[in-house]
């Protein structure tokens, strides 16, 4: 039996007859070939991969916003109250307890109406006797007409027997001349004649002593008459009336209680207030920065927080010229701290009496908000209010030429970095695309009236043209010819969670 072959020789037979330690180490040379081309491609994917992240790092994420043309309302709001043009508080006019009372408190009263009644025993009382002298100094009066009638009457006759008498006297007086009768018969006609004079001026004095009794007497009555009216008067004072179409807001009293009136330095029982709600109004107070742009006739819509869904026309009627402090609603010109604090103005809206809206549902005091229109553009140009940056031309110029980025030359990135407000514009940053890429830059704009969210645009900006909206954050670091990127990520996400 042949003897076994070492196990050495047997692979190196194998290995081509080659020695074992060469064909290892061709091996291991291959093997490390590979791993090296792994780690290239490794490396090399890493290079690429930073660069795009760096890339990607550099470009700033925005919102963007398209300008377009719609109808542009500028509104002033203020809070307040519904308040009546015209209300009045009855009070006590006479003394005394009250009797009935006709209306509670949200009732409503027409002119003329009685409210309330007070007891009126004295008063009535007053008043029945001096109706009855009234009607005792009209009798006595028609006595006295009846006497004048009589004196008239007694005159008449009087100056009927003066005629007889005359004729009788020149009849007599004639013959007397002529000798035809004697001087006896001529003295008795004559003083026959002279007693008819007398009787005759007797009886005219008795007519006008009986005129001037009827005229007394007539004096009496119209003096009687008179004191009558104050104690009507005074019987009245004991009803209370309405003095116009109203509504009751306030019944502070009942049934059986005292009135008192008031004296001079005491103020007189209130019976209840009565609101005139044919002109309502709703008194609203504006911020002191938006009362310049109100003015009279003014239109407004006006809610009530009572009234959820309905909306109330109305118009400016009065605008206030005193400033009010905030906290406690007294004018500057009456306060007597020195402290600032912001301050309101006060602003009257009259709704509008029309039958579309029924002003009848209203009440006083309640809480209302005004939307008064100051301004209104058609199809106006507009951009986004959030939009609307300060910044210095100049500056931004440097920025754009540095694509977005500070100067690395002291002198050029000290004038790029260093501006002063008055050298600042309004303006926004318009999205320029350029190719797939897409930059801000910084335009000037001239506006006018500003909305709720948008604000017109007069220069600067065509309709379609995409300005940056946002987010705040990012407007107040932007410079022009910074690369920008759409941020889709939600509000309140993070931009890089998007890119």
């Amino acid at each position: 039996m042949d003897a076994p072959q070492p196990y050495y020789t047997l692979h190196t037979q194998t290995w081509a007859g080659r020695p074992g330690k060469p064909v290892l180490m061709r091996r291991m040379t291959k093997t490390k070939k590979i791993v090296l081309s792994i780690a290239a491609v490794l490396v090399l994917a890493g290079a690429v991969t930073g660069t795009i992240l760096h890339n990607r790092g550099e470009v700033t994420a925005v919102t963007t916003a398209k300008i377009a043309r719609e109808d542009l309302v500028s509104l002033v709001s203020g809070t307040g109250q519904i308040k009546p043009k015209t209300y009045v508080n009855i009070g006590a006019t006479a003394f005394g307890r009250i009797t009935h009372l006709y209306a509670k408190e949200g009732d409503h009263v027409k002119a003329g109406q009685v409210l309330a009644t007070l007891e009126n025993v004295q008063p009535t009382s007053t008043v029945a006797a001096q109706s009855a002298s009234i009607s005792a100094s009209k009798t006595d009066v028609s006595s006295y007409v009846a006497a004048e009638r009589t004196a008239a009457a007694n005159l008449a006759q009087s100056k009927a027997d003066l005629e007889q008498k005359k004729f009788d006297f020149d009849r007599y007086q004639q013959l007397y001349q002529n000798k035809l009768v004697s001087k006896q018969d001529f003295d008795q006609r004559k003083a026959a004649y002279d007693v008819d004079v007398a009787t005759v001026q007797q009886r005219e004095a008795a007519v006008s002593q009986a005129k001037a009794q009827t005229d007394s007497a007539r004096g009496h009555v119209n003096q009687a008459v008179a004191s009558q009216r104050a104690n009507y008067d005074a019987l009245d004072k004991t009803i209370s009336r309405a003095p116009y179409d109203g509504l009751v807001t306030n019944v502070p009293v009942r049934e059986g209680e005292t009135m008192v009136t008031g004296i001079q330095n005491a103020q007189g029982s209130t019976l209840m207030t009565v609101a005139d709600m044919s002109v309502i109004t709703a008194e609203v107070k504006v911020d002191e920065t938006d009362v310049v742009s109100v003015k009279l006739g003014q239109s407004a819509d006006v809610t009530v927080d009572a009234l959820p869904g309905k909306v109330y026309k109305g118009h400016v009627t009065e605008v206030g010229d005193q400033a009010l402090l905030r906290t406690t609603g007294i004018a500057t010109s009456q306060s007597t701290t020195g402290t600032e604090e912001a301050k309101d103005f006060k602003i009257v809206v009259t709704l509008d009496n029309v039958s579309t809206q029924k002003n009848d549902d209203l009440r006083p005091g309640l809480s209302t908000t005004a939307k008064i229109r100051t301004a209104s553009v058609d199809n106006a140009t507009v951009l986004p209010l959030q939009a609307l940056i300060s910044r210095d031309p100049g500056q931004e110029a440097v920025f754009a030429k540095n694509k977005g980025k500070a100067p690395e030359h002291p002198d050029t990135a000290a004038a790029a970095t260093k501006g002063s407000a008055a050298q600042q514009q309004q303006g926004v940053f318009v999205v320029l695309h350029d190719g797939k890429k897409m930059r801000a830059e910084f335009r000037p704009v001239s506006t006018g009236v500003t909305g709720a969210t948008e604000i017109q645009v007069l220069s600067g900006l065509q309709p379609g043209d995409e300005v940056v909206s946002g987010r705040f954050k990012t407007l107040r670091t932007l410079h022009s010819g910074t690369p920008i990127k759409l941020d889709v990520t939600p509000e309140g996400g993070s931009a890089e969670a998007g890119s």
